[in-house]
């Protein structure tokens, strides 16, 4: 049997917070939130001041919350051998298990290197695609579209963050799968996340903002009646496509649009769980730093690593696009301080984004690498590289 808090799940949503942006409040991981919300794990002492707070309840009522725990009927692994050995029987219950399953590995996504979650995910997905193709039943089969749809994103991801997002070829053959997926269910809003994902390596991959411009506006399109958070995600996006075009008026005029976009998100958003209040900065610095305005950069990035501490693998690229932001101006100290940072992260992670944004900064401080601070950052770069 698994268990649940779900009147503390449901106080948090009526405050308007994803488990990321409540992670955010209070400075912890979102795994923390949800480990939580899954009876998991209670708040340790000190920290339950600052829950209530954020929850605009008192300590005994957060109590309350805290011993209302549910148990739910929770599947387990002999139904789905059973159900594999006997694809024509697959049934509900079965499927709810592997979304639990993908869910489960995509919650690990931000902590762990991606290497170490690709077999497990690409099980989850082989067994997915496997009773799909050979389900009977028309419900049942739609259900597994969707949860095929959904693995598939998550591989493409996986895929390329293992391969220091060198491997657009696998991610975008998994997008399609999903983009595929979804069109049997009629999923705009897989299709608009896959899309989105495409823009991702156009933009950050091959470098072609061409291709991702198209990518994102797509995006854009798809979620518009259906999710303000994905669609701002895309606008912002778009406008980093004009940025490393050096289009400052059009950049501008999509991160205006994106932060509209935000501003208009509502309960119930059915891409609410992807939003952070942080994304805006994290894009909008890295929009200036191409467009040759280092300054600017550097005071969206600083604002966001300060209040970023969910995501790490985000936190990494801001904190790699900070050292950029700062040695463009000559603050050797500062950018080798947020460098070091970075390391920090992403020799627990090795998220390929930040990696590619550390060993550039690592490169750009090369005229300085006589000086001790340097140095030291050049070793530790060194070792990322042999383990990498």
């Amino acid at each position: 049997m698994a268990l649940k808090r779900r009147r503390l799940a449901q106080r948090r949503r009526s405050m308007g917070y994803s488990q990321e942006s409540l992670a955010e409040r209070l400075r912890i991981e979102r795994s923390t939130v949800g480990r939580w919300e899954r009876a998991e794990t209670d708040p340790v002492p000190w920290i339950r001041p600052k829950v209530a707070l954020a929850l605009e309840i008192t300590l005994d009522h957060l109590n309350e919350l805290l011993k209302d725990v549910e148990r739910v009927q929770d599947q387990p692994d002999d139904h789905l051998d059973y159900t594999l050995n006997n694809p024509a029987k697959v049934d509900l219950v079965a499927v709810a298990y592997l979304r639990q399953r993908v869910q489960a590995v995509a919650d690990g996504y931000d902590s762990n290197p991606s290497a170490l979650l690709l077999a497990n995910a690409g099980q989850c997905h082989g067994q997915v695609s496997y009773l799909r193709q050979h389900t009977p039943k028309n419900r049942v089969r739609n259900e597994l579209w969707t949860v095929e749809s959904e693995s598939a994103i998550l591989m493409g991801q996986l895929v390329w963050d293992a391969s220091q997002r060198r491997d657009h070829a696998t991610a975008l053959a998994f997008y399609d799968q999903a983009i595929a997926a979804a069109h049997e269910r009629r999923d705009m809003l897989t299709e608009g996340q896959a899309e989105l994902r495409k823009c991702y390596v156009a933009l950050y991959g091959s470098r072609d903002p061409r291709e991702g411009l198209v990518r994102a506006l797509r995006a854009a399109h798809i979620a518009r009646d259906i999710s303000d958070a994905l669609t701002g995600l895309a606008l912002l996006h778009a406008g980093e496509a004009y940025a490393m075009e050096g289009d400052r008026k059009n950049c501008e005029k999509m991160l205006a649009s994106a932060e509209a976009a935000f501003t208009n998100i509502k309960e119930g958003d059915a891409a609410g769980e992807q939003f952070s209040p942080t994304q805006f900065g994290r894009l909008a610095g890295s929009c200036y730093l191409f467009l040759g305005d280092p300054a600017r950069a550097q005071r969206y990035l600083e604002e966001t690593a300060s209040s970023l501490h969910t995501w790490r693998k985000s936190r990494a690229i801001v904190l790699g696009n900070l050292s950029l932001a700062r040695l463009r101006q000559g603050q050797i100290d500062g950018a080798t301080t947020s460098l070091n940072e970075a390391i920090d992260i992403l020799e627990e992670t090795r998220g390929g984004g930040g990696l590619n944004v550390a060993f550039a900064a690592g490169l750009e401080l090369q005229p300085w690498r006589e000086q001790a601070s340097v140095c030291e950052v050049h070793d530790r770069l060194m070792g990322l590289m042999t383990t990498a």
